[in-house]
């Protein structure tokens, strides 16, 4: 099928909600909490503000975030129009060519947001916006296949989001090199984060040809190969905390990894059923491993 061929519908205006239905605010938790850690980061002798705060969750959850939710409806419209007809652009409440346009200005202004906050904190930005498109527009479609595109999500919603947290409240400036590899590995057990989310829509990628890893591999496999993804480098991580004398945030991340791995023993006991349960647990401590890691990082139990 023509991913690029337009949807028929009118031409007319659209709704204020119908143009916030499209930014999805419920998937800006993601990035904006990566953000927040990298934000805790760079520690508490750093330029920490309300406004860094502020302008930093502006940029990774409503500007950046947002303008890959469009970006990707545009361009799963025809999609879309088989399979959910009611979301804005294929139903015709977002009309005629106007959420491509929505999706490049939202593109632009996010990173003209992004220029005023610092080069690297600009640099993040024009990585994770460059992925976004990659991610869903051709000729790259990167979500077409499950091994690039959950890297490409992965590494905008983790590592640049952590590293422009850090990097905001340095006045732009790039962040030191612990920062940049915890945000890496962070950014590579992600990857099986986006694996899972892939489980619930596993038939309807078999029939539109999109091979995510599910789909690729089976659910069983599919599943070994996320928990691995989301272990391994945590495994590193407490290492590197071990090795750099922050005990105590070693000590909360392996409390973390152990009560994954139960939920992960269970999960893959029936890897159909109890996916979206391992979402809503292992997930979570997942993310509260890279809030003690930021804590210790910056020296907050110092």
């Amino acid at each position: 099928m023509d991913q690029s061929a337009p949807v028929s519908v009118a031409v007319g205006r659209a709704s204020p909600g119908a143009l916030l239905e499209l930014l999805k605010p419920i998937t800006w938790f993601p990035p904006m909490w990566a953000f927040l850690c990298g934000w805790i980061s760079a520690g508490p002798g750093s330029n920490l503000s309300a406004w860094s705060l502020l302008a930093g969750i502006v940029l990774t959850g409503p500007l950046v975030c947002g303008a890959s939710q469009i970006v990707n409806d545009w361009f799963d419209r025809e999609v879309d129009a088989l399979n959910e007809p009611n979301r804005p652009i294929p139903s015709g409440r977002v009309p005629g060519k106007l959420a491509l346009w929505f999706a490049m200005i939202w593109t632009l202004i996010a990173q003209t947001w992004a220029i005023s906050l610092g080069s690297w904190v600009s640099l993040a930005t024009f990585i994770g916006l460059l992925l976004a498109w990659a991610y869903s527009a051709p000729p790259l479609r990167l979500k077409l296949n499950g091994w690039w595109g959950n890297s490409a999500v992965a590494l905008s919603y983790e590592g640049l989001a952590w590293i422009t947290g850090a990097a905001i409240v340095l006045g732009g400036a790039l962040p030191d090199g612990r920062v940049l590899l915890v945000a890496l590995l962070y950014s590579v057990g992600a990857h099986g984060i986006m694996t899972l989310n892939d489980f619930k829509s596993v038939e309807g990628d078999l029939t539109m040809g999109i091979r995510s890893l599910p789909a690729q591999l089976g659910r069983e496999r599919a599943a070994w190969v996320a928990c691995l993804f989301m272990l391994l480098p945590q495994l590193v991580v407490i290492g590197l905390l071990i090795d750099w004398q922050l005990l105590p945030s070693a000590g909360a991340v392996t409390g973390v990894v152990v009560a994954q791995l139960l939920a992960m023993k269970k999960l893959l006991t029936d890897p159909k059923q109890l996916a979206p349960w391992y979402n809503a647990t292992g997930v979570s401590l997942y993310v509260l491993g890279m809030m003690g890691t930021a804590i210790g990082l910056g020296g907050w139990l110092a």
